[in-house]
């Protein structure tokens, strides 16, 4: 990406292409996968945490995690295959900012047909799967949660399962805003900003929101917090007082 910011001939080979392609598949399957795990995982917590130890032991969590590379690298190789087995003659400049399946469709001068209803049949089953799994999940939480009376007794569930929560609503919020917006002529150039905040924003935020439940992450940002407010205060107050004119004057 540096490379590409600092070269004034903006190009990359069709290896390198598919390459890339192949990687965004990979790692955006994996993200999805593992927030459904995760989402499980929190289910057992809050909803059979007697069980926890035994149904979320350490070579199950091994399992569905391999599950999930497992997932990704197959459909990531398949869709790759399927995308550069078509005939590219049309223009070669791709009108976005990394090497996609429909930039690249849209260059193609060939029938994609089967190919574009086989590629939508594999995303929709992993994402479809994914926000399923992570929606009957929160509803058997949240349905536990609201038979709690007392409000410690809520909050400790709600702060077990926050910081997923809020990487799922940021995750698929934009996903749902890129798909399920009207189409407009501005639509590519929108895909693109949205695909910078999904591709790089999102996991840039993900160790931040995960790391809010470290007990020394707290302490920090309250200390920091602290300090800020101080610094307004005291920048506050001496305006205050500098403006108060003296009974000398």
């Amino acid at each position: 990406m540096i490379l590409d910011f600092l070269a004034e001939r903006k190009s990359i080979s069709h290896t390198d292409c598919a390459v890339q392609m192949y990687f965004s598949i990979l790692l955006s399957d994996i993200q999805s996968l593992l927030l459904a795990v995760m989402a499980y995982d929190c289910y057992v917590a809050i909803c059979n945490p007697l069980l926890y130890m035994v149904t979320m032991s350490k070579q199950r969590c091994r399992q569905l995690v391999a599950g999930a590379c497992v997932v990704g690298l197959v459909d990531a190789m398949i869709q790759t295959c399927l995308t550069f087995q078509l005939s590219f003659c049309r223009s070669n400049v791709i009108n976005h900012y990394f090497c996609d399946v429909p930039q690249l469709m849209a260059l193609s001068c060939s029938d994609y047909s089967l190919i574009e209803i086989a590629l939508f049949a594999l995303a929709c089953f992993i994402t479809i799967s994914s926000f399923m799994t992570i929606l009957l999940s929160y509803v058997c939480i949240f349905s536990t949660i609201l038979q709690i009376h007392s409000a410690e007794g809520r909050h400790k569930p709600f702060s077990t399962c926050a910081c997923h929560l809020t990487a799922v609503v940021i995750s698929y919020g934009t996903a749902l805003f890129i798909y399920l917006r009207p189409i407009s002529p501005y639509s590519t150039e929108i895909d693109k900003i949205a695909s910078v905040f999904y591709m790089l924003v999102i996991p840039m935020l993900n160790p931040l929101i995960y790391s809010l439940r470290n007990r020394e992450v707290k302490v920090a940002l309250r200390k920091t917090r602290n300090k800020l407010l101080t610094t307004v205060r005291s920048v506050g107050q001496w305006k205050w007082e500098n403006s108060i004119p003296s009974p000398w004057q």
